[in-house]
């Protein structure tokens, strides 16, 4: 019997502050966490197969984040998505729900939760 994989969280991110503060925000909760400067990084990684999920910034360059999220679906890639973005765009934040994203976060983002759920 093999040990059970532990759950792995991206995090996709053009800005490094953002990067450093949510995989310390991650790794206190107790997951294990990898960081790319960008979705095209991200790319290059070897698939994996294991729990995890994706912490993903909107607006990057290049590659956004609502374009890397509709890469892995034409991929048949099945990973739970989180956007973060600083920006309210009701657009982006309808794409990416449609898209399968399981939330769509403003930054900063914090270990309380949305407003008024304490």
């Amino acid at each position: 019997m093999t040990a059970p994989t532990a759950p792995l969280v991206f995090i996709v991110d053009d800005d490094s502050s953002v990067r450093k503060s949510l995989a310390r925000l991650v790794r206190a909760a107790g997951f294990d966490v990898e960081t790319f400067a960008s979705a095209r990084e991200f790319l290059t990684r070897p698939r994996y197969d294991g729990p995890s999920c994706l912490v993903l910034d909107v607006r990057m360059p290049g590659l956004s984040g609502l374009d890397l999220q509709e890469t892995l679906a034409t991929a048949g890639q099945r990973v739970s998505i989180v956007f973060i973005t600083g920006f309210l765009d009701v657009r982006a934040r309808v794409k990416a729900m449609k898209g399968g994203a399981i939330d769509f976060l403003t930054k900063p983002v914090n270990d309380q939760g949305p407003p008024g759920c304490h």
